[in-house]
């Protein structure tokens, strides 16, 4: 590639890594002001987090074209190409933890009474841990760091188990107060969300690692 090229090049990937982290950073934000909303009764927190989520679909979109154009215009090879492609990737699956976030503030409209109301308590550490891994593997991937990818990967475990005891729990308080069936069910579809981001900033992971590496860290297990 010519100088100029070279140059126009570097810029278009500057461009697709900050998007990337505005994404990513939006998505991070509304996981905590969904839990906020679910945890204060904020519905007007709420509405903000749901429309906000279009911001993030934005933003996907804007990373798509960009991806595409360098691809068709610039012609990486190797690791740039890999950088591209798990970009395009990355932004799909950030904007999936935005609509997870997204799911948790519309449920929180519909818990009701919180007012000693158990199995709210034993949410916000699930989901710290969630916005922990999103946080730690949008530093990964600004670093272009595979160490610290795995570190995320292997946080999704302790995810894993907060959903199962949550589960329990929440199932137990449901037999015992039926009463609260109905705002109990919004706090298991709360917690399945949480679950679900905690799973695809592992995805986001395993591809930080992949544009790193060139190797997904399962194939370097086998």
């Amino acid at each position: 590639m010519t100088e100029h090229t070279v140059k126009a090049f570097d810029e278009d990937i500057t461009r697709l890594r900050g998007l990337i982290a505005e994404m990513g950073g939006l998505a991070e934000v509304a996981l905590q002001q969904a839990m906020d909303a679910l945890i204060k009764g904020d519905d007007d927190l709420a509405d903000k987090v749901v429309k906000g989520d279009k911001k993030i679909d934005a933003l996907e979109s804007e990373i798509d074209k960009l991806a595409v154009r360098i691809i068709a215009l610039r012609a990486p090879m190797a690791d740039d190409l890999r950088e591209v492609i798990a970009a395009l990737k990355i932004a799909g699956v950030v904007e999936r933890i935005g609509d997870y976030s997204k799911n948790i503030a519309k449920a929180s409209r519909k818990v009701g009474q919180r007012k000693e109301f158990e199995p709210l308590t034993l949410l916000p550490a699930m989901a710290d841990v969630a916005g922990e891994m999103v946080h730690d593997v949008l530093t990964a991937y600004a670093a272009r760091d595979p160490v610290g990818a795995k570190e995320v990967i292997a946080m999704d475990n302790k995810v894993d188990a907060f959903y199962d005891s949550i589960f329990r729990n929440v199932v137990t308080y449901m037999v015992e107060n039926p009463a609260t069936i109905s705002a109990a069910a919004q706090l298991l579809f709360v917690a399945r969300n949480i679950e679900r981001i905690g799973d695809h900033a592992t995805n986001v992971a395993e591809m930080v690692h992949f544009a790193a590496t060139g190797n997904y860290p399962v194939d370097e297990e086998d």
